[in-house]
């Protein structure tokens, strides 16, 4: 806040917080006013009390002026003085409460002034500092309470020390707020009484002051109105109450008045803060503190609370107040509070090493959000950050799961400007989020020279409220890095998303950093604690979705999943992996984890793409373990061959009617790809024997039916990889008559020289005669083997061979498969 807008802020007349009884005489130098005491008064308690600007935050009690702070002797504080730029006036008065007549007094706080009126209390309090220690040790001699030294006097206690948790005023808290609205129905707007009402049910100190604290928050509302200037601040307690509204002054002030109700020990501590028109960066030397919270002293112990803090936060943009009740800042552990609250007097700091006021411009801003969700800030400690080769990093701790996110932005003046919350992530470009297991890192990439803002958001994992601004940071960034386009993500974090165990993940083979793609071609593992359906998005800034689909092939095991990436672009690439339980289908899948890629060397060739419409489950799985398909010769999604030939086997325990697909794109070959593909049925073992016809990758399609005469349901497909030269033969041309147990030994080829004696030797169960039939007729004979063999004469290629057989008594023969035979020379 401006020097300016302080003091429009707090240079308001005196008769807002200091009644004058009838009886006090009253002398005005300048902003001093001091009390002529009668010759019989020589000796009374008569003290300095402190005036924050404008407002009175001290008040002597029957038997002394209040404990002082830790570290701090009585003569000390019996003059409580307000530091040189927020002294505005200083009241000698009696030890009795301050009622009376004078209300409509008026003192003009000239800032010309102030400088005087701080020599004129400095020179005073020589002779009342000697007065109130020759007072104490009279005290002392007649058995009189004397206030204790430092509380602290060991370990200092803290707020847990206290309570464990808010929830034990649950009760209390609910009491009071009832309690006050029925008072508000009422119109009572006395202290006193208000105070005797909140406080029936309070059964200690700190239950009192509890009741005190829950009763601010919930009944004053902070006058924007007046603090903009638009309309006058209310002045008297009285006014406040009534209208349920004020400034900080107004709620330090009746926090005091309350307290002294129940006998509490609290004083009112003017200082500077980080709220309403704070702007990050900004000296604070030469300006007047902005701000007024409380002190209390607890069981011999100094603790601090903001009840202005407590009630809500201003929302300038709408230039209205948002009620919204904050339990960090009621008895906030000092190590905390001072991060916000830069008190005038360094012993309200409650620390045992103050800082100067230098350090507190500079810590980064973190809200209460922070601290109750338990975060601890990594690096940096400063919230100016200036880049290093165009890069900016954040690191936070926590200890329990915690997602985030994150906004950057041009930087503005105000710190509290902006949204304070967000429903969804955002989708900045320029920042790596990653999540580790007890950590947050975010790596900055400002897309351009200039100064940025950075806010910080989060929530707990298992929360569903928007997530909430945690911590801000400034980043200046004089040259910025010359980077590729990075693509958008949507989902929050790279690398495992924090919830990502909830889900069944338990770990990745890769983090959250920069993923180098070598010879554009990347592989991801994920290990699961149950069985997961898994989905995959990839993006490149410049890739049509036809292409994606060809880069991406997935396998979906039991306890595995992995994805098979194919980078035909250079520059960056989202990987976005998504699960939900195997046996849900009727649950959406969610983001487990998302993976920055970047290819920036080799790249996949259009002839290394996948096959086009290749199914989400490649490779043996979940799937085919479902349907008793097992010990699959090969357990990977992908197959290579340098050979251009390979055999798939596997068992197919409850003897399911199954179905096979080979296809290509582009195909050129003189026969159909199924050709290519010859299946061998024995017992429960099946044999998939492939022999390709020119190098490539081929989709491999496995399909079942669980019911006679049912549909067939894909099972797993197979990226099979050729990088063989030499065509391969196609396989015989198999008919349906060709059933499980039959084996086809030789010829294994389809295409047959011509004019040429070939060796057959087959298998064929319950078969009484098997023949090949060409040009000739050709009766294999059964040896003891049970293998039907002979030779059979080719022709010259223009009839096909075909294999038959008969079973039983029938003479019918059925084909089991046919052979093609090439044509002789001169028939071409």
């Amino acid at each position: 806040m401006s020097a300016e807008v302080a003091i429009q802020k707090f240079s308001f007349p005196f008769k807002c917080s200091v009644h004058l009884s009838p009886q006090e005489k009253v002398t005005q130098k300048e902003c001093v006013q001091v009390k002529e005491p009668k010759p019989t008064e020589s000796k009374q308690n008569v003290n300095l009390v402190k005036l924050s600007p404008a407002r009175v935050v001290g008040e002597n009690q029957t038997h002394g002026s209040a404990k002082p702070p830790p570290g701090v002797d009585k003569a000390d504080t019996q003059p409580t003085i307000c530091t040189d730029e927020s002294l505005t006036a200083v009241v000698l008065k009696q030890n009795n409460s301050l009622k009376g007549e004078k209300e409509d007094q008026h003192l003009a706080v000239q800032k010309a002034s102030v400088g005087n009126a701080i020599a004129a209390v400095k020179k005073g309090l020589m002779k009342t500092d000697a007065r109130g220690q020759k007072r104490d040790q009279q005290n002392t001699r007649l058995g009189q309470r004397v206030p204790p030294l430092a509380a602290a006097v060991g370990k200092r206690r803290h707020r847990k020390d206290l309570f464990t948790s808010p929830e034990v005023f649950h009760r209390l808290d609910s009491q009071v707020i009832r309690t006050g609205v029925e008072l508000k129905e009422n119109c009572v707007y006395d202290v006193k009484t208000i105070v005797q009402s909140i406080t029936e049910g309070a059964r200690t100190e700190l239950e009192r002051l509890r009741s005190i604290w829950v009763w601010l928050c919930h009944n004053i509302e902070y006058d924007v109105s007046g603090y903009l200037g638009h309309s006058e601040k209310l002045s008297s307690p009285e006014e406040v109450i009534a209208a349920g509204r004020g400034v900080c002054c107004s709620y330090s002030n009746l926090c005091t008045q309350m307290c002294r109700e129940m006998d509490i020990e609290c004083q009112e501590v003017p200082g500077y803060s980080k709220g309403v028109g704070y702007r990050q960066g900004q000296s604070l030397r030469e300006v007047k503190s902005d701000h007024l919270w409380n002190a209390v002293l607890l069981e011999g112990q100094w603790f601090l609370l903001d009840a202005c803090w407590g009630a809500g936060q201003v929302d300038l943009d709408n230039k209205s107040f948002v009620k919204r009740f904050d339990d960090f800042y009621f008895l906030t552990d000092p190590e905390e509070f001072i991060d916000s609250h830069f008190p005038d007097e360094e012993r309200w700091q409650l620390l045992d090493m103050p800082i100067p006021l230098e350090e507190f411009e500079g810590r980064v801003f973190k809200t209460s959000s922070f601290f109750t969700m338990g975060l601890r800030l990594i690096k940096p400690h400063h919230f100016h950050i200036l880049t290093d080769d165009g890069e900016a990093n954040v690191s936070l701790g926590f200890t329990k799961p915690t997602i985030f996110t994150y906004e950057i932005t041009q930087h503005k003046d105000l710190l509290h400007c902006g949204a304070s919350e967000l429903k969804e992530a955002s989708s900045s470009s320029f920042g790596l989020l990653t999540v580790s297991l007890r950590s947050m890192k975010l790596q900055l990439l400002p897309p351009a020279s200039g100064l940025y803002d950075v806010k910080l958001f989060a929530r707990p994992e298992t929360a569903t409220t928007p997530l909430v601004w945690v911590c801000s940071f400034t980043v200046e960034c004089p040259v910025p890095k010359t980077t590729e386009d990075i693509p958008v993500n949507p989902h929050m974090s790279w690398g495992l998303q924090p919830f990502a165990k909830s889900l069944g993940v338990l770990g990745s083979s890769q983090g959250g950093e920069v993923i180098e793609v070598d010879d554009g071609v990347f592989e991801l593992t994920l290990k699961t604690s149950r069985p997961l359906m898994m989905l995959c998005e990839l993006v490149h800034p410049k890739m049509e979705a036809d292409l994606v689909k060809r880069c991406l092939a997935t396998q979906i095991q039991p306890d595995t999943l992995t994805c098979h990436i194919l980078c035909p672009l250079r520059g960056f690439y989202r990987l976005s992996v998504f699960v939900r339980d195997y046996e849900k289908t009727d649950v959406k899948v969610q983001n487990a984890a998302n993976f920055l890629l970047h290819c920036n060397g080799t790249i996949a060739g259009p002839d290394e793409l996948f096959p086009p419409n290749l199914g989400s489950a490649c490779g043996p799985g979940t799937r085919t373990s479902e349907a008793g398909l097992s010990k699959f010769s090969h357990n990977t999604a992908i197959v290579c061959t340098q050979q251009g030939k390979c055999n798939i086997t596997f068992y197919n325990q409850q003897d399911l009617e199954l179905h096979y697909v080979l296809s290509k794109e582009n195909n050129t070959t003189a026969f159909p790809h199924s050709r290519y593909l010859f299946c061998t049925y024995t017992d429960s073992k099946v044999t998939l024997s492939l022999s390709l016809p020119e190098p490539g990758v081929y989709r491999l399609g496995l399909y079942a039916c669980n019911t006679p005469g049912g549909d067939f349901s894909p099972m797993c497909d197979f990226v099979i990889k050729s990088s063989c030269n030499q065509p391969r033969p196609p396989f015989p041309n198999v008919y349906s008559a060709w059933v499980k147990g039959c084996v086809l030994f030789e010829p294994r080829a389809g295409l047959l020289e011509p004019l040429s004696w070939v060796q057959f030797r087959v298998r064929v169960p319950r078969a009484v005669r098997v023949s090949v039939v060409g040009e000739t007729l050709t009766d294999l004979k059964l040896n003891n083997t049970r293998i039907w063999e002979g030779k059979a004469f080719s022709g010259s290629g223009s009839l096909e061979l075909k294999l038959v057989a008969s079973s039983g008594d029938s003479t019918d023969m059925a084909v089991l498969m046919t052979f093609d035979v090439k044509l002789v020379e001169n028939e071409k």
